[in-house]
């Protein structure tokens, strides 16, 4: 009876996806789930986080200058068919002022972008992590992520969620098998990484913004452009950043740093490791999570190792 018992509990873990091997990085880790989503749902409160989104640009706030569109094929050879930037104009007054945004900004300079090397100042940087998801959960879009979340069962209150948002996003881990505490989600994903000689990560329009600004981003090219009028949109380019390639980086443009959470964990958390189907605006968007497979934070929780838009 006892064995019959232990396998009932067991099956739960197989039904959800959960896998008995260890993969690697960049391989999938199916993070065991135990409440249910639906692909409708998903799609629901994915066209509830894009209408709560007010912070995001309007079409006078973002002026680009996509050039010239390259095939599939030719990502990868870092050929320069630009001649000038991505961005001809953005409103730094209009949209940088605003408080996530701001919070957002501070963020960005608090990272080493070479794997290997270690991160430092954590304290501070922790105050700083602090006051972004204050303000963030301040907004309407993650108040209807929340909202959602404990209508599913998936958390037990806002406090249980945003802590948990705050390991798996900015826990740091190594990528450097071991060598240094060098990463975490929100590096990865928003400030973007060096490893191998090539760019890996970095799928933030602000962020991107404002290194171009500097003369930091070399744009080559762009290879998909999404089917949205306004913002947020989604494109794919070719850039360098300080002479390292990024072959196809994806974005969101015009976007507000809290909707790119909110739709990133709300796939993270019921579509981990698997490609996650939203509607925006009445228009399909695919995104793409990971999981870190080489480290956890608690029974079975597991940092978000990436995510971001699927490109054609």
């Amino acid at each position: 009876m006892k064995g019959i018992l232990a396998l009932v509990c067991f099956l739960p873990c197989l039904t959800s996806g959960a896998q008995l091997s260890f993969p690697g990085e960049g391989e999938p880790w199916e993070v065991p789930s135990f409440y249910s989503v639906s692909d409708s749902e998903i799609k629901r409160v994915s066209e509830t986080l894009y209408s709560a989104d007010v912070n995001k640009a309007t079409s006078r706030e973002i002026v680009l200058n996509l050039q010239h569109k390259i095939s599939s094929d030719q990502t990868g050879a870092g050929q320069d068919y630009a001649s000038q930037k991505l961005f001809s104009y953005v409103d730094e007054d209009a949209l940088f002022s605003k408080p996530t945004f701001a919070r957002l900004l501070a963020l960005l300079n608090n990272y080493e972008r070479m794997t290997g090397k270690e991160e430092v100042g954590v304290t501070s940087e922790s105050q700083e992590v602090d006051a972004f998801l204050d303000e963030i959960f301040q907004t309407q879009v993650m108040e209807k992520l929340t909202q959602f979340f404990l209508s599913k069962g998936i958390y037990v209150s806002e406090n249980d969620f945003k802590a948990d948002l705050k390991e798996m996003w900015f826990g740091l881990y190594s990528r450097s098998k071991g060598a240094a505490m060098d990463s975490s989600g929100f590096e990865h994903v928003f400030h973007g990484e060096i490893k191998s000689g090539k760019v890996s990560g970095f799928h933030n329009w602000v962020h991107y913004y404002e290194l171009e600004k500097n003369g930091q981003i070399n744009y080559l090219s762009y290879s998909y452009d999404g089917p949205w009028t306004g913002y947020p949109d989604i494109m794919a380019f070719q850039y360098r950043w300080t002479g390292y390639l990024k072959s196809v980086g994806s974005f969101f443009i015009g976007s507000s740093p809290e909707f790119e959470l909110a739709v990133y964990t709300l796939c993270y958390k019921t579509r981990p490791n698997k490609l996650c189907t939203l509607s925006l605006g009445g228009k399909s968007a695919q995104i793409q999570t990971y999981s870190w497979a080489n480290s956890e934070y608690g029974a079975g929780k597991r940092y978000l190792a990436s995510s971001y838009p699927n490109s054609p």
